[in-house]
């Protein structure tokens, strides 16, 4: 075993006590659980329990992964922005598709949230440029607001025997449905 190896294995995970989930009694909606475990991630007082890792798709098929803060969650999804000619605004120009994925270390939980990608439109995205705290009352045309419409949302609450709860929403056409993953955990 190397010394890296043995220093990696010996970091701490998660803290000694861990919210428990009943995989059972869930929402129906996934965005009622979403907001539930930010607002636990807000009062337990992790940092920036808004920020999350985007991915999308670049060229040749090839993910890209960066990070980024949510905007607000609505119906329509978790808006976040940037400027148009970004690689991620130019990925999802070519490909609007995209995975969040959210860890809020402190509660042992991670959601992924897999879905679409769609312009909010130029009103939206003009008043989210407004509300940026550099904003020096100039506009910006290429400013994007975007909504990641969510089509699948995994929920994982760790435990600290590794066999971690989870719990995946899929939207069909009758609307959403939920239980354990169908694909194992990896």
């Amino acid at each position: 075993m190397t010394e890296l190896r043995e220093r990696l294995r010996a970091l701490p995970t998660f803290p000694d006590a861990l919210p428990h989930l009943d995989a059972e009694s869930v929402p129906t909606h996934p965005l009622a659980l979403f907001t539930e475990w930010l607002d636990d991630a807000i009062a337990a007082g992790e940092r920036q329990p808004n920020a999350f890792a985007l991915s999308t798709i670049g060229e040749g098929g090839a993910p890209a992964s960066r990070t980024l803060i949510v905007k607000d969650v609505d119906e329509r999804g978790l808006h976040f922005s940037s400027h148009r000619g970004s690689r991620k605004g130019v990925q999802l120009a070519a490909n609007p598709v995209a995975t969040a994925l959210f860890f809020w270390r402190a509660l042992g939980r991670q959601v992924e949230v897999t879905g679409e990608v769609t312009d909010l439109g130029a009103d939206a995205s003009a008043a989210d440029w407004r509300e940026r705290p550099n904003f020096a009352g100039q506009p910006n045309p290429e400013w994007v607001l975007w909504a990641l419409q969510p089509s699948r949302f995994e929920f994982l609450q760790a435990t600290h025997d590794r066999r971690h709860v989870r719990v995946e929403y899929l939207r069909g056409e009758a609307g959403w449905t939920h239980g354990q993953p169908t694909t194992p955990a990896g």
